[in-house]
């Protein structure tokens, strides 16, 4: 029996890749920090550490023939930009490191983002599109991936990919975009007009899966759905699943970035996530959209899950849970 250790196997993606080499066979081994809730379902080893104390991670990845580190945080409001960086760099270079020493002939996956890439002007953009962050998140996750390539030109077998603005069942993140449509407060930034790449649970896991199985050391792939959408196609589809009425609020950029500013404001005062930040109007007024043609051409890799098959998905699993 083969072993994987996952760093992350708490989070929504972490979890996800663990039920799939669960499922698969393999003994499963889960990095939690002792202060975690774990997932009730995912019956796997765990073992207590943080990616961020090299200490804490002594013998983690003793017999592992396969590493995934997937162990991050997304962007948030208030969030300062040492803490993206302590997380997704110093502490894949202390994951790094441990596994040299520990186990040195392992396969790892990086798990990042295309987010490194930045705002999307024109056709989808490919591995070879420069990196260019906008924000704390991506500049740290951009740092990151830089790391990891430096251990891979020294010898490390490592491969990174790119899954894309993940959704589906056991996600909290995207519940409260399904949330709002519901209740009828989701609006548009603009006209809806602007695009993001959404990808189903189950085709980022199975495209990460291929990484691991088929994937060069060193190289970088794009793990995505099938296409890009426009937002307001998102908040159509997700409406018509939920049977309520398509979203139409629009407001201009400008006034929803003054909006948000001030709920960031008001939320450092009162201590909580505001419900709209400067970031988030950035993600719904920018235009991304990414190539998932290496992936397919060297891994085949194809998605299978579209906008409305998987925006179904989630909504059955949400209502089965009690959450929308």
């Amino acid at each position: 029996m083969k072993t994987i250790v996952i760093t992350g196997a708490t989070g929504f993606v972490g979890g996800a890749l663990a039920r799939h080499y669960l499922a698969n066979g393999w003994q499963v081994v889960g990095l939690k920090r002792p202060s975690s809730k774990l997932p009730t379902d995912l019956e796997i080893q765990w073992v207590d550490g943080d990616v961020i104390d090299p200490a804490s991670l002594e013998n983690t990845f003793v017999g592992a023939d396969v590493v995934i580190h997937a162990a991050g945080m997304l962007g948030e409001a208030g969030i300062p930009e040492s803490t993206y960086h302590n997380l997704h760099v110093d502490g894949t270079k202390n994951v790094l490191e441990a596994i040299q020493k520990q186990a040195p002939q392992a396969r790892v996956l990086y798990v990042s983002s295309p987010g490194v890439l930045g705002p999307i002007d024109g056709a989808p953009a490919d591995e070879k599109t420069p990196l260019a962050p906008s924000n704390p998140y991506e500049r740290s996750k951009a740092n990151a991936e830089e790391l990891v390539l430096g251990f891979a030109q020294k010898g490390m077998d490592i491969v990174i990919s790119r899954p894309e603005f993940i959704y589906g069942p056991y996600d909290a993140h995207v519940l409260g975009l399904f949330t709002a449509v519901k209740r009828g407060i989701f609006f548009y930034i603009g006209n809806g007009r602007s695009t993001c790449h959404p990808t189903f649970i189950d085709d980022a896991v199975h495209g990460m899966a291929l990484c691991i199985e088929k994937g060069d050391s060193g190289q970088i792939y794009h793990i995505t759905g099938p296409q890009p959408v426009t937002f307001k196609e998102l908040g159509e589809t997700i409406a018509q699943c939920l049977d309520v009425r398509p979203p139409w609020i629009q407001i201009p950029k400008s006034i929803a970035m003054i909006g948000a500013f001030k709920l960031e404001l008001l939320g450092k005062l009162l201590g909580r996530t505001p419900p709209l930040s400067r970031t988030g109007v950035a993600f719904f007024s920018e235009n991304r959209a990414f190539s998932w043609h290496k992936a397919q051409a060297l891994l085949e890799y194809t998605p299978q899950n579209d906008l409305a098959m998987g925006v179904q998905k989630t909504v059955d699993w949400y209502r089965q849970q009690g959450w929308l």
